[in-house]
């Protein structure tokens, strides 16, 4: 059984004292209506991380990630945030390799990788992005699913079967977000199956079986449950939705 996940991404948004708000609404939600075999994920920004933790940290199935880690361990990189940092305040996940850290700070597949050794280095689990833009669906199908495979073996493909199993990898539809462009459930049922298909090719059957695959577009209330019903699809990293919390939960409650 794969693991089911529904992650927030809050993204530059809420102060401290609304994200306060938020996460406790959530915990408490989660704990009254989620079921009890769906892991719940709150990203938060670096700020948040300590008081977030702290109301999760007797929580059964809800955890919170950071956005994003440096390579680096330690050391003069101003304003960016460690994995030893990270884990001191109790998260145990981070999203690595999201489409605006992509566009917006220029991060290569290469550096993405060495993301994702240095955050599986202090047991933290990567919840790893990948996605096309406009440009690239509109040359066809095959195009889109090997942009994306190649993100995957650019990135992740170093890693052993053991580290690959259970892994988190999160599908954007760069290309109908924002767009006025919509990505039907059964164009994301498609790119995850292809995604499921590449881990198999490389790792074999059961190992791609184990990883949760999650969906990156535009998912709310309305639409998750169609979505969460394809076969290939383990989820969702939900935007805008995740800073509501009714509207999250009930995403969470959309298996």
């Amino acid at each position: 059984m794969r693991n089911k996940i529904v992650a927030g991404n809050w993204k530059m948004n809420k102060t401290l004292e609304e994200g306060k708000i938020l996460a406790s609404e959530v915990v408490n939600m989660a704990a009254d209506e989620a079921p009890s075999d769906v892991t719940v994920i709150m990203g938060t920004p670096a700020i948040h991380m300590d008081a977030v933790g702290k109301l999760v940290k007797d929580a059964a199935n809800v955890a919170i990630a950071a956005q994003d880690c440096s390579a680096h361990e330690a050391g003069a990189y101003t304003g960016e945030i460690s994995v030893s940092q990270i884990k001191s305040v109790g998260a145990e996940y981070v999203i690595l390799g999201h489409s605006e850290r992509r566009e917006y700070h220029n991060e290569s597949n290469e550096l993405l990788a060495a993301k994702v050794d240095t955050a599986l280095a202090a047991d933290l689990k990567p919840i790893f992005c990948c996605g096309e833009a406009l440009e690239t669906r509109e040359q066809g199908d095959d195009v889109a699913y090997k942009f994306v495979c190649d993100q995957l073996t650019a990135s992740l493909f170093h890693l052993s079967a053991e580290v690959m199993t259970n892994f988190i990898i999160a599908y954007e539809p760069i290309w109908a977000i924002g767009t006025g462009k919509t990505a039907s459930a059964e164009q994301a049922q498609l790119m995850h199956a292809e995604i499921r298909k590449h881990i198999a090719a490389k790792y074999g059957q059961e190992v791609a079986d184990s990883v949760s695959i999650l969906y990156g577009g535009s998912c709310k209330p309305s639409n998750a449950n169609e979505i969460f019903a394809g076969a290939d699809v383990d989820g969702g990293l939900i935007g805008g939705a995740s800073l509501a919390s009714r509207d999250f939960i009930d995403i969470v409650k959309s298996f």
